[in-house]
């Protein structure tokens, strides 16, 4: 799909349940809602939003669909590098399971069964946020040692793979280093697994630097299939997964503004909360601007 065509669809009000489907829901994470098909799942996002671990009251309209046609461009543009777990004829997929509704349709992905691993696989490629952090006190992200003398913001000599545990809902995940990673799901398919995250962020940075985009940092996530094959799976380079800065505004020694959720954060921080649930509802200024934070981020891949 074209942006304009996905712009033109989105919702005007947030969908921040999915409700009514004829199929088992068998999960459901902050902005996720899984259902069994029997011989695929059903994906569906809606546009709950998350800050500091805690679901927010208020969605942002089209949020779930637009990181689902992101995540569609994104598998078609990474799928020379490692296949993905999208069944590959989602119109069919749709179609033959009565799936008609077109606001459902945007937000969803039918995708195969798959294994997941048990680790989150973090690429960064700027010192930035926690890892900017850590840098200042230790001279370390993550455990890896940097070069003395780097500031905030700036490119890192060569990208970096700081994997995490996958904690609960509700919980935090944790850093493991590569002894850690290699123990949780095996020596050889951890090493598989770092090498293809460093490609996947290369050559996600790569393009998206033609967009105007600089992808600072990302999150992807793996799972096997039945023959231990590794599989690209969940969401993949959206702003919900990644952080993406205007290139025209990059500069050092600041951080510099993104296209995700930061807008709102930075928010919540302004209001002092406290952190934990339940969260404050967003003045429609907020959840506006940051919808059109999302937006942008879609417009420059895609081209408008």
């Amino acid at each position: 799909m074209t942006f304009a065509e996905i712009a033109a669809a989105l919702p005007t009000q947030a969908v921040t349940s999915i409700e009514g489907l004829p199929f088992p829901r068998i999960a459901s994470g902050k902005v996720r809602e899984i259902f069994d098909l029997g011989d695929a799942l059903l994906l569906v996002a809606t546009d709950r939003l998350s800050a500091f671990d805690v679901i927010l009251p208020d969605g942002i309209p089209g949020k779930g669909s637009i990181l689902t046609q992101m995540s569609h461009w994104w598998f078609a543009q990474l799928s020379h590098i490692i296949p993905n777990h999208l069944l590959p004829d989602q119109a069919a997929e749709f179609a033959r399971r009565g799936i008609t509704d077109r606001n459902l349709q945007l937000r969803s992905m039918i995708v195969r069964k798959l294994k997941p691993l048990t680790i989150e696989c973090v690429v960064r490629g700027y010192l930035v946020g926690s890892g900017w952090s850590s840098y200042q006190k230790t001279g370390c992200v993550c455990g890896i040692t940097l070069p003395p003398g780097l500031r905030q913001a700036d490119r890192l000599p060569q990208a970096i793979f700081t994997p995490t545990t996958k904690a609960p809902k509700g919980q935090h995940d944790e850093p493991i280093d590569d002894a850690q990673g290699a123990a949780a799901i095996g020596a050889a398919l951890y090493e598989k697994v770092k090498a293809t995250s460093l490609a996947l962020y290369q050559f996600g940075h790569d393009r998206a630097r033609r967009a105007g985009m600089i992808l600072a940092d990302t999150k992807f996530e793996f799972g096997t299939d039945e023959a231990g094959n590794l599989i690209l799976i969940d969401e993949v380079l959206t702003p919900d997964s990644s952080r993406y800065w205007p290139a025209e505004s990059y500069a050092v020694d600041r951080s510099p503004p993104s296209y995700d959720k930061q807008f709102v954060r930075d928010h919540l921080l302004a209001i002092k909360w406290d952190q934990k649930p339940p969260a404050p509802t967003l003045p429609a200024d907020v959840i506006e601007r940051t919808r059109e934070k999302y937006l942008a981020a879609l417009r420059n891949l895609l081209g408008a």
